[in-house]
């Protein structure tokens, strides 16, 4: 559904588009939301439907015209609304004189179920050729019209047809009757984007600009506007939030757009970004804005099980949803998951499937990552196959999407996993054990030649046809409601794997990916399809928006992200310095010690605690200690402890409940009257996306340089950039690490009144390649070693009374 523009010329309407298919399932669905139904994906199937609907146009002889554009446009005072579709089949009939005097809407529905059992049409698909059957007998002057549905089994082709006669006058009250309940839908949709037009027109920046802010929104825009891909370095204190959601509405306002879609891997940034939204609606801001949250979060059951017996919510929901949707859109500017439980409750409807219905109504929409860009999760209603819009992406923390997208585009089989599910399968279908047990014998294959750590495989053609089989059979097991006892949920969540695995296997290519093969730590044999450079999926997903803004405190060296981001050279990149005085914080570089594997001894972890410790004497408060892994932190503080003397200590624990984290957290606000110290580790939890502002913590301590673990994966990928040109080592272990090392130290100065100590404790760092991933404001760091550090840390602290 669509609006024109409404910058019309004078005189001319703005207009509101609508599909036939779209408007009568959108007004006439009805019934339970029911997960016991099958898992066939519908764009398979609507292959299949395409497949049988060209051959049953071919055979309906030659006056059948197939595919039939069809359009018609009502007039209102305001506005038009046009509503447009393509009948599958039409036939005519004329007069000697070429007058049509008879005609025919055909309406073909492909199904995976036995059509012969049908006593009527479904009351959707039926209202669709409904809608053609109107627009013809109208175009014509018919005083009748035949409706014709003709429904085909997918799996065995049979065909059962539906006809029936309607007077014009019978037909013309029912289209009537449906656009009149659609009334409200079309004048809302239009007085509302007038109303958010003319909001945006003298909207005022909601501050004071800071220091290179009032640029930094005039980039944003301009890259919006010159349809460009942008990545935004710029740290904490300058107001990237509001800097970017800001002008993102400005081109709203000037129709550039139509949606914001505002990205983020963290509950911490999505905040932000709803609070950004709440202040400009607080500021005469009239378009709607809502959050998306992940279906488990949002279900108001026990357990989400999404059928009718199970579910109050799921008992009736789409005969009261579009009462919901209209209740949340008019009265709502800003929808969060509290505010959506709260109608789904009143109107007794699924929250999750609420929130993405008003999705459809708002211009903006704040979600994670995978409601973009992940193939298996994105959101179909706006992105499916291909569909493109005028839609704006703001990526906060664009430093996690690398690894979030080389997940997204990767997937394993595992050799043990099938031999599990071939014998879930033998109570039930023997061809399905035949097709697992085909993919076994392969697999086994693959494993007698992997001799060693890892082996990267040329092609798995052979493989792929399998598992192509396979999957082919499963669906077929699905569609007929086949079940597999207790082991339902087992057979599903391993049948989507396998056709995210095959999706991925047709779509991967040798610039971008590794197939390989390795055991893990339960001797298991796993394949993988790694997709090591995840550029060219992103930018199939970032092609279908207008503009895209990456940005991070941490996107050092810019290159490196341009390269992974992205897989176009005309991109915009922007470096944004730091409004806060370097004088509020000292940055030490350690250059005696090093988490190096071939130095860890009691020796260099003792120096460790011994800078741990110059930091908490020298100043009483809070301290973050962040390192590479947990037995390190573990072997640290064996030596810090015996140290430390009347210190709080807290060690992060491994798989914290929210509960726990949100108690460590709290930690830093208790009253204390001696020195607490925090372990930590580096790209974990409390590494990024927390702010303890007000003197809640004086000092970060970085124990290394984050570098991944050596190892297979790691290996293959340094292997993989440096036969693309580019340095492996840096790709695949020093940009990540150290990308964590700076989010970590970034933890210390959150605001312009925050003062503090940073130890980055590692010789390395004073090498070229790893001061390349330094900010600017960094370029005061000073060398330190364990015995000078007590005088640095003391003048420091002296200095700032």
């Amino acid at each position: 559904m669509k609006v024109a523009k409404m910058v019309t010329p004078e005189g001319e309407k703005a207009q509101i588009n609508i599909s036939v298919r779209n408007l009568v399932e959108f007004l006439l669905r009805e019934g339970d939301i029911d997960d016991r139904k099958g898992s066939v994906d519908p764009f398979e199937a609507m292959q299949a439907g395409s497949r049988i609907h060209r051959k049953i146009q071919s055979s309906m002889g030659p006056f059948y015209r197939a595919e039939v554009p069809l359009k018609f446009k009502v007039e209102y005072e305001d506005y038009t609304l046009g509503i447009e579709g393509r009948a599958d089949g039409v036939v005519l009939e004329m007069d000697e004189d070429g007058n049509v005097v008879a005609a025919l809407v055909d309406e073909i529905k492909g199904m995976y179920m036995d059509v012969m059992t049908f006593e009527k049409p479904v009351l959707v698909h039926e209202a669709q050729a409904k809608c053609y059957a109107y627009m013809i007998a109208n175009e014509y002057g018919l005083s009748e019209i035949e409706v014709q549905m003709t429904y085909v089994s997918l799996e065995t082709e049979e065909i059962k047809y539906f006809n029936r006669m309607y007077s014009f006058s019978e037909i013309e009250e029912w289209f009537l009757t449906v656009i009149n309940i659609f009334r409200k839908w079309s004048d809302f949709q239009y007085y509302h984007k007038l109303e958010m037009l003319e909001s945006v027109q003298d909207l005022p920046f909601p501050y004071e600009y800071r220091d290179g802010q009032k640029k930094l929104v005039s980039d944003v825009y301009r890259s919006i506007y010159r349809r460009k891909i942008l990545f935004m370095q710029a740290p904490t204190g300058t107001g990237k939030t509001i800097a970017n959601v800001f002008p993102a509405v400005m081109a709203l306002g000037q129709n550039l757009s139509e949606r914001i879609f505002y990205l983020t891997a963290k509950t911490a940034t999505a905040l932000a970004a709803r609070d950004a939204f709440n202040l400009l609606s607080s500021k005469g801001y009239e378009g709607r804005t809502i959050m998306l949250t992940a279906k488990e979060k949002m279900c108001m059951c026990d357990e989400a099980d999404c059928n009718p017996d199970n579910c109050p919510y799921a008992r009736g929901h789409f005969d009261r949803i579009n009462d919901a949707i209209y209740e949340v859109i008019t009265k709502e500017l800003v929808i969060t998951r509290d505010v959506i439980l709260g109608y789904a409750e009143e109107f007794v409807v699924c929250p999750f499937e609420l929130a993405l219905d008003v999705s459809t109504w708002c211009e903006g929409i704040i979600c994670d990552y995978n409601y973009v860009f992940d193939p298996n999760v994105y959101l179909k209603r706006f992105f499916a196959e291909g569909k493109t819009g005028e839609h704006i992406f703001l990526i906060d923390e664009a430093h996690n999407m690398v690894d979030r997208a080389r997940e997204m585009y990767s997937e394993t089989l595992i050799k043990e996993e099938i031999l599990s599910i071939k014998r879930y399968a033998k109570p039930v279908s023997k061809k399905l054990v035949n097709a697992l047990e085909k993919c076994n014998r392969i697999m086994l294959e693959y494993k007698r030649q992997c001799d060693k750590d890892i082996t990267v495989l040329d092609d798995i053609d052979m493989l792929l046809n399998a598992c192509d089989n396979l999957q082919m059979i499963l669906e077929q097991l699905f569609k007929k409601e086949i079940k597999f006892g207790i082991y339902q949920d087992e057979v599903l969540d391993f049948y989507f794997r396998l056709r995210n695995f095959t999706a991925l296997a047709y779509q991967q290519d040798s610039t971008h990916y590794r197939i390989y093969c390795d055991f893990d730590e339960d001797k298991n044999f796993n394949l993988h399809l790694f997709c090591v450079d995840p550029s060219a999926q992103l930018q199939d997903r970032l092609n279908m928006a207008r503009a895209t803004v990456y940005f991070s405190a941490t996107l050092l060296p810019i290159d490196y992200y341009k390269d992974l981001l992205c897989n176009i050279r005309d991109v915009y990149a922007i470096y944004v310095d730091s409004v806060f005085d370097t004088d509020n914080r000292l940055l030490l570089l350690g250059t005696d010690v090093t988490s190096k594997y071939t130095r860890r001894s009691t020796e260099e972890y003792l120096k460790y605690a011994k800078y741990i410790k110059a930091a908490v004497d020298s100043k009483v408060g809070n301290y973050m200690v962040f390192g590479p892994s947990y037995k390190f932190l573990e072997d640290i503080f064996t030596e810090y402890e015996p140290m430390a003397g009347d210190v709080d200590i807290l060690m992060q624990k491994q798989s914290m409940t929210e509960q726990e984290r949100e108690e460590f957290l709290l930690e830093f606000e208790a009253k204390r009257d001696k020195s607490m110290v925090a372990f930590c580790t580096l790209g974990g939890i409390f590494s990024e996306g927390i702010d303890l502002v007000g003197g809640k913590l004086i000092g970060v301590i970085v124990l290394g340089t984050g570098l991944p673990q050596i190892g297979n994966e790691r290996k293959l990928m340094s292997d993989f950039f440096d036969e693309q040109g580019k340095n492996g080592f840096e790709y695949a272990y020093l940009y990540p690490g150290m990308n964590k090392v700076i989010q970590a130290a970034g933890r210390l100065i959150r605001t312009k009144d925050d003062v503090g100590i940073i130890e980055l404790l590692d010789e390395r760092l004073r090498f070229a390649s790893y001061r390349k991933t330094f900010p600017r404001e960094w370029n005061d760091a000073c060398y330190t070693t364990v015995e000078d550090v007590s005088l640095k840390l003391t003048n420091f602290w002296n200095k700032k009374g």
